[in-house]
């Protein structure tokens, strides 16, 4: 039985949601070295330039940093190394279809424990383009107008 319980969330990665269409998430175990556990239960790791690709039948998370233990020794890990994600055969071999089908990249969005073990939650991702990304944010900021225009119709009307 796992002495922590629930989701502590450590890094996401907020800039993948607007740079990129979300088509299927996944879970995904993390390789890590001691040093690695502890550092990221201090909360510290940045996820922002990550990506994830397949080689050889394995997935594999590169360019996340997740900091140096500060109160690591000589055998500290380093910051920006490559990590081994675990994942069942059947979803690397959906990943590495996605992928070869041109296109989509796999992104990290969120890494966090869950009931104390370590995980990344992969998404396989289509960028988009610049004006699909104007698109986005005028139908947010049309969505916010339209709440408050409601809101503050409700409240005359009281």
């Amino acid at each position: 039985m796992p002495r922590e319980r629930g989701e502590k969330v450590v890094a996401t990665n907020r800039r993948a949601r607007h740079e990129y269409n979300i088509e299927k998430t996944y879970e995904a175990g993390i390789v890590l070295t001691g040093t690695e556990v502890k550092s990221l239960r201090e909360g510290r790791a940045n996820i922002s330039d990550g990506y994830a690709y397949v080689k050889g039948g394995e997935a594999f998370l590169d360019a996340v940093h997740i900091p140096e233990y500060s109160q690591g020794t000589w055998n500290n890990h380093s910051s920006k190394r490559i990590r081994k994600l675990l994942l069942h055969k059947d979803e690397i071999v959906k990943l590495s279809h996605a992928v070869s089908a041109g296109g989509y990249t796999l992104v990290p969005l969120k890494l966090y424990f869950s009931d104390g073990r370590a995980k990344v939650e992969i998404a396989v991702a289509k960028g988009k383009h610049e004006w699909d990304k104007r698109q986005t944010l005028r139908e947010r900021q049309d969505k916010r107008e339209a709440e408050r225009a409601m809101r503050s119709r409700n409240r005359l009307g009281d």
